[in-house]
């Protein structure tokens, strides 16, 4: 596995960014599941198995402003195409330190792997573990280069009482690491609050690649 990655979002994670020089760093993927860009300040990372030329290539043609070119539709599309996979959104990257002791919120482990938010996790992460509490699910896993993720989900009805927040919260008390990160689409208003008001920082955009 490339490590190159990882020791980026570590990096990052403390608060020490690639220089915001208008430059690209193309690394290989850190697995065979994960590849995609991660968009910083004025530094981008393309973490691919693909051929560095041919990546910076591409986005040497791409039009509109360079800071943007590798999230720009052209040369994510020509990716996509070079690498036959797909993606579903360009996400807002956060992370959050991690807390000492149990979480607040009263919380039992999901042990059925059939269970659907589970179920969707174990399609893009390792070592999944899943929590619900009254009208709601915390997930955990690790996700690309090995870092621990959180993804939750709160029902109709339990929502506007602050369920999500401690939710995303709870996650940082369950971390087995020292930072826990979380996606979000930019468009997802509500769950961007959520996860700032939990004490997630933005670090970067990320368009993660799928494959199958």
């Amino acid at each position: 596995m490339s490590e190159a990655l990882a020791r980026i979002l570590d990096a990052a994670s403390h608060g020490r960014f690639p220089p915001p020089d208008g430059s690209t760093t193309v690394v290989r993927q850190p697995s065979t599941r994960d590849a995609g860009v991660l968009a910083f300040t004025a530094h981008s990372v393309v973490f691919t198995d693909e051929d560095p030329r041919w990546v910076r290539d591409t986005l040497a043609a791409a039009p509109g402003d360079p800071l943007a070119a590798t999230m720009n539709p052209h040369f994510l599309g020509a990716l996509l195409a070079r690498t036959g996979r797909h993606m579903n959104t360009i996400d807002l990257l956060t992370v959050a330190p991690a807390l000492p002791g149990a979480p607040e919120l009263e919380l039992r482990e999901i042990r059925d792997p059939e269970h659907p938010r589970v179920a969707r996790a174990m399609k893009y992460r390792d070592e999944v573990r899943a929590w619900g509490a009254q009208g709601g699910v915390l997930i955990l896993g690790r996700g690309v280069a090995g870092r621990w993720e959180t993804a939750i989900e709160v029902t109709e009805e339990a929502r506007g009482q602050g369920l999500g927040k401690r939710l995303a919260r709870a996650a940082r008390h369950l971390v087995p690491d020292t930072v826990v990160w979380a996606q979000q689409s930019p468009g997802n208003a509500r769950s961007v609050r959520t996860f700032q008001a939990a004490g997630y920082r933005p670090v970067a955009s990320e368009a993660l690649l799928v494959a199958g």
